[in-house]
């Protein structure tokens, strides 16, 4: 029988860990950034000896896992699925920026049972597993304002290929939402935006084009800690089994409508 719990303190002790290796490049003279796809997608050295760190943890504890990570890709086959972001916010790591974190979602037979989000430059460890959600050793509660006048919305949106592919109907969407809700902010990290509307310290986040990777264990926080997660494809809503892999996706405080951002989604995931 698999011990979620002992799934929880590996991945807690695997991504304190990395954190203090990505804290050793942080804010470091001289640190080199690499590209990856093109000039808006970063790779640095520490992304990946964070990476592997956290590999060998996992090899040492759960031989035989499944591991999906952003840098080393996909290997094993197992029960048990890890998905790794080494750094989520890799251009604010490279700038220097307090915004990203190390991810660590594990899944159970497709099902998640376990996330863990630490934030090393303000050690801030979000988790969640059967036990709900916490911040550190206090539970969280996902809360805010149900009227958008009063909320407070984190999107990465929109992005360069938004204003570059559909310009008009990427400006028109934005300035819905800029008229419509008290605030809007783009952080440049999904986990993190995820974890703050987890906490109630942000209303609601949306993305287009994530991966596992990004969403895993920060969506699951978000759940346990009360509030909704949904994703989108084709202008749909779509089942939550295995929705981590989705990589449109919206989450919202408890009883939140929030029409317009529902709208968005449906417009921009039937995008080719």
């Amino acid at each position: 029988m698999t011990d979620i719990r002992e799934i929880t303190d590996l991945a807690i002790d695997a991504a304190r860990g990395a954190g203090e290796i990505a804290m050793e490049g942080f804010r470091r003279d001289g640190l080199r950034v690499d590209l990856k796809q093109d000039f808006h997608d970063l790779v640095t050295v520490y992304d990946r000896r964070c990476e592997e760190h956290i590999r060998e943890r996992i090899e040492e504890r759960f031989p035989g896992s499944a591991i999906v990570g952003e840098e080393g890709g996909a290997s094993g086959e197992g029960s048990l699925t890890w998905h790794i972001d080494p750094i989520d916010g890799t251009a604010n790591f490279a700038r220097g920026m307090a915004l990203w974190a190390v991810c660590i979602g594990v899944a159970l037979d497709g099902e998640m049972v376990s996330g863990v989000v630490y934030d090393p430059a303000n050690d801030q460890l979000f988790w969640a597993d059967d036990r709900g959600a916490f911040l550190g050793d206090e539970p969280l509660v996902s809360r805010g304002s149900e009227d958008p006048r009063q909320a407070t919305v984190i999107a990465n949106f929109p992005l360069p290929r938004d204003l570059v592919h559909f310009p008009e109907l990427a400006l028109s969407q934005f300035a819905r939402l800029s008229e419509d809700y008290s605030h809007y902010r783009a952080i440049g990290s999904s986990a993190v935006s995820l974890c703050w509307v987890a906490a109630g310290w942000a209303d609601a986040t949306f993305s287009f084009g994530a991966n596992s990777w990004d969403v895993a264990a920060a969506a699951f926080i978000v759940r346990r800690a009360g509030g909704t997660y949904v994703t989108y494809a084709g202008g749909e809503p779509q089942p939550a089994e295995r929705d981590y892999e989705n990589p449109h996706y919206l989450a919202l405080i408890p009883g939140a409508r929030y029409d317009l951002l529902h709208d968005i989604m449906r417009e921009q995931s039937r995008r080719p």
